[in-house]
């Protein structure tokens, strides 16, 4: 799996009924890459299938976190394009002051999540973190209104 690879599934978390066109041009490569490429991936079994994800799926994940990270150079888009395209991360914010990202990661675990911030840490151009868990979360006033 290269760069083009992980940049297409990241683009299909953020939307898997992306069409065909709309991935290509996103990326830069032809439909019929696109289309090569998901197709691979389905064969190889990095694909296992789409699926749609719902606001409450987010919320139950056990154990949950934000990791704000410091990126080095012009590292920041590489490095948000990975990270979108991982399971465990739920949203990647851009962000001013002493960190320039802060990553929304949620596990199962607190293994899984130890794991996770491992590989994060181990990004080229990630050089310092600092991680804080979620103990509970309350709706704000916008979130409650129906």
């Amino acid at each position: 799996m290269d760069d083009t690879d992980r940049e297409l599934l990241a683009a299909l978390r953020r939307d898997a009924r992306a069409s065909l066109s709309e991935l290509s041009g996103a990326l830069g490569i032809s439909r019929a890459t696109v289309r090569a490429r998901i197709a691979r991936m389905q064969e190889r079994g990095d694909i296992l299938g789409f699926t749609v994800r719902l606001k409450e799926d987010l919320s139950q994940t056990p154990v949950r976190g934000l990791m704000m990270l410091e990126i080095e150079g012009a590292g920041a888009e590489r490095i948000r394009g990975r990270l979108t395209g991982w399971p465990e991360v739920r949203a990647v914010h851009s962000t001013n002051g002493k960190w320039d990202m802060i990553v929304e990661i949620g596990t199962d675990t607190l293994e899984e999540f130890d794991r996770v911030l491992t590989e994060i840490r181990r990004l080229d151009g990630v050089i310092a973190s600092e991680t804080n868990l979620l103990l509970s979360t309350r709706p704000g006033a916008r979130a409650r209104r129906v």
